[in-house]
């Protein structure tokens, strides 16, 4: 019988790491199955561009999957149940289970909800569905609409850029807790600042929202901030599956994992993306980001191949260089962080900042999409003892 590796979740982690993992695993002793909600892969990171009117390009996970072996089910996880290593899933059909040996947990995060109102009243851009939601309310109101983005991360500094830019008409406002760009450093916030101005955004700062009503977010002190629209990126939350799925998990949700992304609790179980809470190299705990995505992705399969096959596994750097900021279509920000994540004085900024994040952001997609491109001619077979380590093999 074939090793089973199921993988939740086909964003930047799962995608990878399924293609990975099929290049490098003997198809004749694994059977790699990829559960996805949704039929494409998704491009997160443009999903403010798609809100606000910009198409993205299709990418089916069928073509996306094609000749690598990788089985594919679109469904919705409901629940993991670690002690008999079973998922249950949700589709069109009905209910079903799907077994595993090796669990690959990459089911990533979306929007907070955890304010009055959010879940009825608001917008937000942590997934294809709900950020189309929010472009078709944007293509229903008319000049001089009221958008309220709330929240001062970046998730937010770009869908409120994105939005006044690609529809000028609007009147974009923006309510942070703290200060906006307040992490930057000097030159890199100065820019930030300049670009809110030239787009005409309006800046709240030191304004927590605690409630959302059908045409207005309410602060903490009572004031009332009229909104036609208004989009919630305020912080970002794991799904509470792990944390009921019997994994150790922290108090925010995410699952425990070791060096090397396993689950503390449950060692079958790998985790990867923004599920996963591990120490960086610097001592503090990875953020949620793209940038953790792929490190945690390349040490989880490292570590599945290395378990399965009695192979040496490799030790992947678990850094966070930066943060990458759009600023619309055609300005931007990378500003540099030291050991201790504190912004640096440099920063790269403008037209050239943009160019590189769409330049990441594209090689990441094309090399995604194409999982089998420098497929080895060799694949590692699985071990018959955690301490054997088998020939490799030709495919």
């Amino acid at each position: 019988m074939k090793h089973r590796i199921v993988v939740l979740g086909a964003g930047y982690a799962g995608a990878f790491s399924a293609g990975y993992l099929a290049r490098q695993l003997h198809s004749d002793d694994f059977e790699i199955t990829v559960v996805n909600a949704e039929p494409d892969f998704v491009e997160r990171l443009r999903l403010h561009q798609l809100a606000a009117g910009r198409d993205l390009r299709h990418r089916p996970l069928a073509e996306v999957f094609a000749g690598t072996g990788i089985r594919l089910r679109l469904a919705r996880v409901t629940s993991v149940d670690a002690e008999h290593r079973t998922v249950t899933l949700a589709d069109g059909e009905g209910i079903d289970r799907l077994e595993y040996d090796t669990l690959l947990y990459a089911l990533g995060s979306t929007a907070d909800h955890d304010v009055r109102g959010v879940d009825e009243h608001a917008f937000h851009v942590a997934a294809r569905p709900s950020a189309l939601r929010l472009r078709a309310r944007l293509d229903a109101l008319g000049e001089d609409a009221k958008v309220l983005v709330v929240g001062g991360n970046l998730t937010a500094i770009e869908a409120a850029t994105e939005i006044a830019e690609s529809r000028p008409g609007l009147r974009v406002s923006l309510a942070t807790s703290g200060e906006l760009g307040g992490w930057l450093g000097p030159k890199a916030r100065r820019h930030l600042l300049r670009a809110f101005d030239r787009f005409g955004i309006t800046v709240h700062e030191h304004t927590t929202i605690e409630r959302v009503e059908q045409a207005a977010a309410v602060a903490a002190d009572g004031t009332a901030f009229a909104s036609d629209a208004t989009v919630w990126a305020a912080g970002f939350a794991v799904h509470p599956i792990a944390a009921a799925s019997g994994l150790e998990v922290v108090p925010n949700g995410q699952i425990a994992v070791d060096r090397q992304m396993r689950s503390v609790s449950h060692p079958d179980v790998y985790v990867a993306g923004d599920s996963a809470f591990v120490i960086g190299d610097n001592g503090r705990p990875l953020p949620m980001s793209c940038a953790s995505a792929g490190f945690t992705s390349m040490q989880a399969t490292a570590a599945i191949i290395g378990d399965r096959t009695g192979r040496k596994i490799s030790t992947t750097s678990l850094l966070y260089v930066g943060n990458h900021i759009s600023l619309g279509r055609k300005d931007g920000l990378f500003q540099l962080v030291d050991g201790d994540a504190q912004s640096k004085s440099w920063a790269l900024r403008g037209r050239a900042a943009a160019r590189v994040k769409s330049a990441i952001l594209d090689t990441s997609a094309w090399s995604l999409s194409h999982p089998t491109f420098g497929m080895p001619s060799h694949k590692y077979r699985l071990a018959t003892t955690r301490e054997h380590s088998p020939d490799v093999v030709a495919a």
